[in-house]
């Protein structure tokens, strides 16, 4: 690739050797994430996988893309790069475990002003910690440089994954009944969502982001803003190897009106219990400071849970144990009453 350069497409603002350069930096980022599907190296046309599909009787490949949105004016304002590909992951894997499938692998595409490969790789680097924690691997991607597009120092990121799910042991909500348990897994902070509303409330382009706030425990609003979303792959693929999973919800934009109903059939609705969820401080100020009712924060925001889970009641402690065994702090929140009305916070 040496001797691949253009002057021309240079002096238009595009300098390939520069994509070169990130590529053999964000190498060994990508090789953290290899598994046993993998076919080739990265830097083909298209990237190979050969699923696991031994032992299932109707495989069914699941998608999901999705970007990471405003959240990377944080990023930008901080010059900090490494945890944004984890959100990027996360949006994507957390939609597919949803219908219980496991992720295989993942593709990135990454739009910028200007290739600085340092950052390039810093981005991946996030994208490859998404990868590990999701047990997928990363095998390919896309770096764009569109000068004029964009800032020369700005750029934007999405990705999608793709999991396998035998038939049989995809989530039906369809065995979902009237007394079952709602579990709640919680987040990390606000992930990835609501963030045009977050900088809006904070003002972060003019906002001090890292001094302490005595009201987020002394930590700076950057830091609490930046923290990368969870990924909770592996202990849902823990739990769903034990109970009998009949429901699931990625709580992300919309917040619990949108994304609960999701998971549950007509006839159902879920009974969340304001007083059980664990909410986080940074939802608490970013109500008070921007004059946001209770309403909206739970139709914008997770509010501390990244995650609902729904099984039979008599399965709860089980699935409790099992969660909280692979590092979640699960807790009951709610319970499917027999209702027209999918969800309703009390």
């Amino acid at each position: 690739m040496t001797e691949s350069k253009s002057e021309a497409y240079a002096a238009a603002g595009v300098d390939i050797t520069a994509g070169y350069r990130s590529v053999e930096l964000m190498k060994r980022h990508i090789k953290r994430t290899e598994t046993a599907g993998i076919v080739g190296a990265v830097g083909g046309f298209g990237g190979l996988f050969a699923p696991p599909v031994s032992g299932m009787r109707e495989p069914l490949l699941v998608s999901g893309t999705d970007g990471v949105g405003t959240k990377l004016k944080l990023a930008f304002l901080l010059d900090r790069h490494d945890t944004i590909g984890i959100d990027c992951v996360a949006m994507c894997v957390n939609d597919i475990i949803c219908v219980g499938a496991k992720p295989l692998f993942f593709l990135d595409y990454i739009a910028c002003g200007r290739n600085v490969p340092e950052r390039i790789a810093e981005i991946v680097s996030g994208v490859s910690e998404g990868c590990v924690q999701a047990g997928a691997a990363l095998i390919g991607g896309e770096t764009a440089e569109h000068p004029g597009m964009m800032p020369e120092d700005e750029y934007d990121i999405a990705g999608f994954a793709v999991g396998v799910v035998d038939r049989e042991k995809m989530i039906d909500n369809g065995t979902m009944r009237e007394g079952d348990t709602v579990i709640a897994l919680p987040s990390s902070g606000v992930h990835s969502n609501g963030f045009s509303l977050v900088r809006r409330v904070f003002d972060v382009e003019h906002a001090d982001l890292t001094s302490p706030v005595p009201e987020l425990g002394g930590k700076p609003l950057g830091d609490v803003l930046l923290t990368p979303t969870k990924i909770y792959v592996k202990p849902v693929l823990a739990l769903m190897g034990s109970v009998a999973v009949r429901g699931i919800s990625h709580i992300t934009g919309g917040g619990f009106y949108e994304n609960i109903p999701r998971s549950i059939p007509d006839g159902l609705g879920a009974v969340i219990e304001k007083r059980a969820i664990k909410t986080p401080p940074i939802f608490d100020l970013l109500a008070e400071c921007g004059g946001i009712s209770e309403h909206d924060m739970y139709n914008t925001y997770n509010m501390g849970v990244g995650m609902s889970v729904i099984v039979a009641k008599d399965d709860t402690e089980r699935a409790l144990s099992i969660l909280r065994e692979h590092g979640e702090d699960a807790y009951v929140m709610g319970t499917v009453v027999r209702s027209e009305d999918k969800i309703r916070i009390v």
